[in-house]
């Protein structure tokens, strides 16, 4: 075996499994703030101090994980786990990062459901709803200005943003519709007078011969999960509107309360938000429903990393390819905006509420702390159960 597959199996410095499980459990433990303060964790950590990789190298990856599918902290987290100790050592990191915050969300899960938190919390979830509304329309404003740099995104956000609401579109004919047509947009010289065979990627062919299947309620958890997973393009905030698509709208499982109450108790959590997948399955399919749908949509995260590293690193840098993935980023942007509609009407219920929401957003925008997001859910949820119990509203 040669010297450079050995490195590729073992690492290349073969730091102990067990210290690998521990440094990255400890970044899921202070996992707050969302994607932003986690990659600025793990950088401050990795890449300031350890000196693992050189800024240029972090930049380069970074880049990667951020236009390709999964939770990048996540996935930073199973790439440096994989560089101190191969294959096992990404494993190793990534469910180190993910722990902490899975084990949460369960905990929370089987209360809201056990305890009928929703019910006998009903004050605190009437701020908590608030602040949801101002965390989704602070990411959607983020991300509008990340991705949409030009009239022809903007215009195609607006289109699937319609096309979400007026026509019940699918997700993935959004998705697909929006990049081709960016593609054509953008290249529509270099396509005149030739033959074009469109390969479907892998999340597309996944999208498409899901509808073909029918399978137990575990394995169909699971198999929405995965999915989620293979489509959440440009961080985690992109599977809020995959999973309101299938679990709310398509397979009845949550209600539209339920699925904002899962969003509120995701932002007070160490973790990267696409956790709050694992209250989506619980409530889907119980204990084994959220271990399942969590297990489902980490999968890729986990194997972009380990195993397809430098393939997606060939991909990003693939100028070919750039304008198909901005036409699905900002085909992203419309479906998100399509669900913060819903999570508004739910959100914002009275002048209060609006209010709550409003002051949410403003500081957010202004502070951008790691533990801003969880002031923001705790004091509005505090502030919406005060005036609640004092009769004020």
């Amino acid at each position: 075996m040669s010297a450079r597959k050995v490195a590729d199996e073992v690492g290349e410095h073969g730091d102990p499994p067990g210290s690998i499980f521990v440094r990255f459990l400890k970044f899921g433990a202070l996992a707050w703030g969302g994607p932003a303060a986690q990659i600025a964790m793990i950088k401050r950590e990795c890449v300031d101090e350890e000196g693992w990789v050189d800024e240029t190298t972090f930049k380069k990856t970074l880049a990667v994980y951020q236009v390709l599918p999964g939770p990048e902290a996540h996935e930073l987290c199973v790439y440096f786990g994989r560089s101190r100790g191969g294959k096992l050592g990404g494993f190793l990191a990534g469910v180190g990062f993910m722990l902490p915050g899975f084990l949460l969300m369960l905990g929370l899960s089987v209360l809201y459901v056990e305890a009928e938190l929703s019910d006998n919390l009903d004050e605190l979830f009437y701020g908590l709803k608030a602040a949801v509304v101002a965390i989704i329309v602070r990411a959607l404003v983020r991300l509008s200005r990340t991705f949409i740099t030009d009239v022809p995104l903007a215009a195609l956000a607006v289109a699937a943003l319609a096309l979400t609401l007026f026509a019940d579109a699918g997700f993935a004919i959004v998705l697909l519709g929006a990049g081709l047509l960016y593609e054509l947009w953008t290249n529509a010289r270099s396509w005149v007078g030739r033959n074009h065979s469109f390969s479907l990627s892998l999340p597309g062919v996944l999208l498409i011969l899901a509808g073909a299947i029918t399978v137990s309620l575990t394995a169909e958890i699971f198999w929405e999960g995965l999915k989620a997973g293979l489509v959440t393009f440009g961080g985690a905030f992109t599977v809020i509107p995959y999973l309101h698509d299938v679990a709310v709208q398509g397979k009845g499982w949550l209600s539209e309360g339920q699925f904002v109450d899962g969003l509120a108790l995701g932002g007070i959590l160490p973790a990267p938000l696409i956790i709050f997948s694992t209250f989506v399955g619980y409530i889907a399919g119980g204990l084994v429903g959220g271990l399942v749908m969590t297990v489902g949509i980490f999968i890729p995260a986990f194997a972009f990393p380990i195993f397809f590293h430098r393939q997606l690193v060939a991909i990003a840098e693939n100028d070919r390819l750039h304008p198909f993935l901005l036409g699905v980023a900002a085909g992203v942007i419309g479906l998100i905006a399509a669900v913060t509609v819903d999570i508004i009407d739910i959100g914002v219920v009275d002048v209060v509420t609006a209010l709550l929401a409003i002051g949410g957003f403003l500081v957010l925008s202004r502070w951008h702390g790691k533990l801003t997001v969880l002031y923001v859910v705790l004091g509005c949820g505090v502030i919406g159960a005060a005036l609640q119990l004092s009769g004020l509203v």
